[in-house]
């Protein structure tokens, strides 16, 4: 359940019947049973996958990173990898934004915010000029240090393509980075919630924790207990 897999084809796997599994799920069991880098290279191998190149962008999620997710789980939490695809959301963070799902192209910030408009998050005018400056320099960042990366350069094509704002900042280049925010956010089940909204970094494996708390005692506070709640409702059912 954990790695978004069925049982019988894991069982297929363990039984040696089904014998060439892709980098994807490997890449899903290294993540579910919380392998360290080296252990996930092993799977590979053993897998008959290429490990990953130091040429594409790092999507696997070290045991430390899992920990640090594992103890916010009062806050909303997710890692993103260094494409702003999400790789890790706590049940809070899903709750919250009722997604986005892991893989495939609503799962980027990027793509959600100039291609989907599907945000919840409502900035002020300069915020949201400032937030979105820096995930075009994010990715022009990303685009340089991961030049062998297939799906992000296929990814920058098409935001190219279908947003103009998102192709006006990539020809000025503009440098931008992400600080410290306050955002609303839109939920349905609780209304609006304002958030100190955090981008913390691993560099040792290029990924992001976005971190979302509120001030103790405020009415914010009071709706993040909700959600809570409404969380733990969700997933024990």
């Amino acid at each position: 359940m954990l790695a978004g897999l069925s049982v019988d084809y894991v069982v297929r796997l363990e039984q040696g019947r089904a014998r060439h599994p892709s980098a994807a799920v490997l890449s899903s069991l290294a993540r579910a049973l919380r392998l360290s880098e080296e252990e996930r290279d092993h799977l590979f191998r053993i897998g008959g996958v290429a490990i990953p190149s130091v040429s594409t962008i790092p999507r696997h999620i070290p045991p430390g990173v899992q920990h640090i997710v594992d103890r916010l789980a009062e806050v909303p939490v997710a890692v993103f990898s260094a494409a702003w695809d999400a790789l890790l959301v706590n049940d809070l963070w899903l709750t919250l934004f009722d997604g986005p799902p892991l893989g495939g192209r609503d799962a980027n910030l990027m793509w959600r915010e100039f291609a989907a408009g599907t945000s919840r998050v409502r900035h002020t005018r300069e915020g949201v000029l400032e937030y979105r400056q820096a995930l075009v320099a994010d990715a022009r960042v990303a685009a340089a240090r991961y030049p062998d990366d297939v799906a992000l350069a296929s990814l920058i094509a098409d935001l190219r393509r279908v947003s103009l704002e998102f192709e006006r900042s990539w020809r000025s280049a503009t440098i931008a980075a992400h600080r410290e925010s306050r955002k609303t956010v839109e939920s349905p089940l609780v209304g609006e919630i304002t958030f100190d909204c955090d981008v913390l970094s691993a560099p040792s494996s290029d990924l992001r924790l976005v971190v979302y708390t509120v001030v103790p005692g405020s009415p914010d506070a009071d709706k993040l207990d909700l959600l809570r709640v409404s969380a733990v409702r969700t997933f024990a059912s």
